[in-house]
């Protein structure tokens, strides 16, 4: 295999870096193909373990300087690991987190670690939406990418035919104030791509939310909306 730099039609794709190639190994041991590092990775009591794992699961580890180099653009990376993308099933019973046409990738990334951080590891994607296995996604959510289940819509009515959630639309006009309303499990908070938020008519398809904000700025970072959620959430219905 010539391993190249990433394009979105592969079937495979990159973990750059030791956490992330560790949460691959650890979560994603079957879909990972090979595991290259870097030279200077030999003093890294990460890649240590990571060659550890390898071995363990029959995974190919080999140190090539140039390519690590070539493929990564970072002078701070030591190892990189190559999977083949994979489809997951979404956790029938289990609350899911809905994202409309996201189109950051640090955002998705770091959304899917907060998300892991809150223990929901269901995320819905509607297209069109940004790449989940882009390299940049993986990078940014530090490997919890690995740990979840993603599964693409080609939109709401998808989603609603697979499942019957009660339904929690985070908007500007919204009926009810966040901390001011009770979620009903198993539940799906959906929020809107960057900039636009969700369409109005998102208002009339469950328990739309908004959350409270100093007038100071127009809206919140999408990524730090759906952690406030999350932490809301949980927090209710522990």
């Amino acid at each position: 295999m010539q391993l190249k730099k990433y394009k979105k039609d592969f079937d495979y794709s990159y973990s750059f870096g030791v956490f992330p190639t560790l949460e691959l190994l650890k979560h994603r041991p079957g879909n990972t193909l090979k595991v290259v590092a870097h030279s200077k990775g030999n003093i890294s009591s990460g890649v240590d373990k990571i060659k550890q794992l390898c071995a363990k699961h029959g995974i190919p580890f080999e140190v090539k300087d140039k390519l690590v180099e070539r493929l990564t653009h970072k002078g701070n990376s030591y190892v990189l690991a190559v999977f083949e993308k994979y489809t997951s099933a979404l956790t029938q019973g289990a609350n899911h987190l809905m994202l409309v046409n996201p189109s950051d990738m640090g955002n998705l990334g770091t959304i899917a670690r907060t998300a892991l951080g809150f223990k929901l590891r269901d995320l819905a994607l509607l297209k069109p939406a940004a790449d989940a296995f882009n390299p940049q996604v993986v990078r940014a959510s530090m490997g919890a990418i690995f740990a979840l289940n993603i599964r693409y819509f080609e939109d709401l009515d998808d989603y609603r035919q697979h499942f019957d959630h009660q339904l929690y639309p985070f908007m500007l006009a919204a009926e009810q104030r966040l901390g001011e309303l009770s979620f009903q499990a198993p539940f799906t908070l959906i929020f809107g791509p960057e900039g636009a938020g969700l369409p109005a008519f998102y208002r009339e398809i469950g328990h739309s939310v908004v959350i409270p904000q100093s007038p100071l700025v127009e809206s919140l970072n999408l990524a730090v909306a759906v952690g406030i959620a999350l932490f809301e959430a949980n927090r209710a219905i522990l």
